[in-house]
């Protein structure tokens, strides 16, 4: 596949200092990293080293919850693009003597960071901390309130396959209301010119004044019809509240709720199946639907995870109206 071209800024330049939610881009910046994330996307293809825009700027990971696939997908992109790339080990670090986390982040910031990506089990820990910081904040992961880049990893994922969101019907399934995914995807999606639905179980739906606009199905027959996109979400018990709430979780789920090629002929014939990660099989999920290379779209997400991340550095640390002032700044 030839790689597509570096697109052009957005109209206007690009303004987002932080990204902390997807509600802090506007539409053509989103349109702009998708993009960006496709022309970085051929350059993971085909194995080639890419632009080193970020080369000479320092990329801090600060990670409070357990993370693989954001965490990795971070470094990486940090890394492809020429950055130097620090992960603090939260287990080892000042916090466990007591230091708040404001301190310990105006410390890293007062070290050089550019840029701080934070995962916290606390939702709005971010915005807190880009208040307070004057480098760039990014949010990966906020209990179950946002994750904006698995947000927009997803799009780009989707746009892969089918061109665009436009149209499309996606059926995000499972655990909603513990899920910082569901919420980031449902509102970028829309955005975006998709029809979202919830699909589950009511007492793992949020409440009902959230996301008005988005369907809710509590049978998964009725809930996949006619959708492009199924997108099964981890069964987040370390998020519910107590043992009552988990067993009411767990019981009789896949029976009902689980994800297999046979509950996958609800939607259309050509429907593909997503899951954020950590996939818990069996549960969400079987086996071999996960692994169906003709219907799954897991692994193709953990690849447009680095392309999406890529993208989103280089528009923060490089991008528009700031990039064009600190130009100004330094002009003779």
């Amino acid at each position: 596949m030839e790689n597509a071209p570096r697109p052009a800024p957005p109209p206007g330049g690009w303004s987002a200092r932080h990204l902390l939610s997807v509600d802090d881009l506007s539409r053509d910046e989103v349109r702009h990293l998708l993009d960006l994330a496709e022309h970085y996307a051929g350059y993971l293809r085909a194995g080639a080293q890419a632009p080193r825009r970020l080369a000479g700027k320092t990329q801090i990971n600060l990670f409070f919850e357990s993370s693989t696939r954001t965490n990795l997908s971070f470094e990486l992109a940090g890394k492809k693009l020429g950055a130097d790339v620090i992960n603090v080990p939260v287990a080892a670090s000042s916090v466990n003597k007591g230091e708040g986390l404001v301190d310990t982040a105006q410390t890293l910031a007062a070290m050089g960071a550019h840029i701080l990506i934070v995962r916290h089990s606390e939702p709005g820990v971010q915005e807190a901390l880009a208040r307070r910081l004057d480098c760039a904040v990014v949010n990966a992961g906020d209990g179950a309130h946002e994750h904006p880049t698995q947000a927009l990893l997803d799009a780009a994922t989707i746009r892969s396959v089918f061109g665009s969101l436009e149209g499309r019907v996606i059926a995000i399934c499972g655990d909603v209301k513990h899920s910082r995914v569901a919420g980031s995807d449902a509102r970028l999606f829309v955005r975006l010119g998709a029809e979202v639905r919830f699909v589950g179980p009511a007492h793992l739906m949020p409440p009902a004044n959230d996301f008005p606009s988005v369907a809710r199905y509590d049978s998964l027959e009725t809930g996949l019809a006619g959708a492009d996109i199924v997108m099964a979400l981890r069964m987040q018990f370390e998020r519910m509240s107590c043992d009552a709430e988990r067993e009411a979780a767990s019981a009789r789920y896949f029976e009902e709720y689980g994800l297999t090629h046979a509950s996958l002929r609800f939607a259309k014939a050509n429907a593909r199946v997503m899951h954020p990660g950590p996939m818990n099989r069996g549960v969400e999920i079987d086996d071999a639907l996960a692994d169906d290379p003709e219907r799954s779209l897991i692994l193709r997400q953990v690849f447009y995870g680095v392309a999406a991340r890529m993208a989103c550095l280089d528009a923060l640390l490089t991008g528009g109206i700031r990039a064009e002032r600190d130009s100004d700044r330094n002009r003779p």
